[in-house]
């Protein structure tokens, strides 16, 4: 990695994690967009999901409590699970090229 993939990579992250941080403060309390769908063609469906749950339901850690504490830690750690999912694809990308080479 030379250096400016590397200033690159750190300026990505540097951003990902400062929009991580702000949209608890910044984000719409009100149900818009797919859950506002969901909610008009069948409401049950948001009361009871089924046998699948989000590991952090409604951007929040729930040991947290409700707090914007606890949608920060939410946030920040799916920027790190978005960042490592996108890390190991490269890597296999790169070895596939490797071996095609």
């Amino acid at each position: 990695m030379n250096t400016t993939e590397r200033n690159l990579l750190i300026g990505g992250l540097i951003i990902a994690l400062i929009i991580g941080v702000l949209s608890p403060f910044i984000a719409s309390t009100q149900p818009d967009g797919l859950e506002a769908s969901a909610n008009h063609l069948n409401p049950s469906a948001l009361i009871n999901p089924g046998y699948w749950h989000a590991p952090f339901d409604n951007y929040q850690v729930h040991q947290l409590g409700d707090g914007y504490l606890s949608g920060i830690v939410a946030l920040v750690i799916g920027v790190f699970i978005a960042l490592g999912f996108v890390y190991v694809v490269v890597e296999i990308l790169k070895r596939k090229n490797r071996t095609n080479n």
